[in-house]
């Protein structure tokens, strides 16, 4: 089975949150986790605030260890129409459109996902 971990379930991950035991589970086997580059772009610009940018490196480097999935036109005009019938803003819609597209369970703990088919919410 594939997991997209959405970008809060990183940072609960990696700062060692009271969430991060929820989270853990799913980084066990890193090679089942799907990694929308966008997703790669939320944790590069947090972790670039919140410590460097060579730390921000080497939470890119983990993420690579999954499978790295660009956006292409194909996942671009998918995101568009699930944007429009989630009303979702444009990088929710493209991980959720990610998610359904490779038949992926998304995991996430931010509620604008959470009344959408096919997730696992994790509570706050």
């Amino acid at each position: 089975m594939s997991y997209i971990v959405d970008t809060c379930g990183w940072i609960e991950w990696l700062i060692d949150s009271d969430l991060a035991p929820s989270y853990a589970h799913y980084f066990k086997n890193l090679s089942d986790i799907l990694v929308p580059t966008l997703i790669q772009y939320e944790l590069y610009k947090w972790v670039t605030r919140e410590k460097n940018s060579i730390a921000a490196l080497e939470v890119i480097g983990i993420t690579e260890t999954g499978t790295v999935i660009p956006l292409d036109t194909n996942l671009a005009l998918y995101a568009a129409d699930i944007a429009k019938e989630y009303k979702l803003a444009m990088a929710d819609a493209i991980i959720y459109a990610t998610s359904k597209h490779y038949k992926a369970t998304l995991i996430t703990s931010d509620k604008h996902f959470l009344s959408l088919p096919d997730i696992q919410f994790i509570k706050k």
